[in-house]
């Protein structure tokens, strides 16, 4: 979404303005097109997302993943106050960050009480199962 933000508002600017921005070195190898990276220009990897097969560690992992956008929205927000546009889409999505933190701490709840939940297994027993010494009706 921020990739998208960043695009919409250099379409159109020449090359001489992007230097004078910084982004000279973004427009050499990507012009203006989404690029995702960080702010250092490290590029995005699928590392940033970890799954590790465990429920309760993926909801933190989640968790973590959505307090971090809305950290960077805000300091987004705090860069972008001369644009009341852009500041109106920086903070739609620091809301939907602070919604998806509060559903997966739901998750996380439910995953936690089913967990705790006391495990009971039944084993039917039919004629043919069962010999001279056990109680099958």
């Amino acid at each position: 979404m921020v990739g998208s933000l960043v695009h919409q508002l250099t379409e159109g600017v020449c090359p001489e303005e992007l230097e004078k921005a910084g982004l000279g070195a973004y427009y050499t190898d990507h012009g203006v097109d989404v690029y995702p990276q960080s702010a250092a220009g490290n590029p995005w990897t699928a590392s940033y997302i970890a799954a590790k097969g465990d429920p309760i560690a993926n909801l933190q992992e989640d968790l973590a993943a959505e307090q971090k956008a809305r950290a960077t929205y805000e300091k987004l927000i705090d860069l972008s106050k001369d644009d009341p546009a852009v500041v109106d889409v920086l903070r739609f999505l620091r809301q939907r960050e602070i919604v998806h933190f509060q559903r997966f701490g739901e998750a996380l709840r439910g995953v936690q009480d089913k967990l705790a939940e006391k495990k009971f297994y039944m084993a039917s027993c039919n004629k043919q199962m069962c010999n001279s010494n056990d109680n099958c009706n």
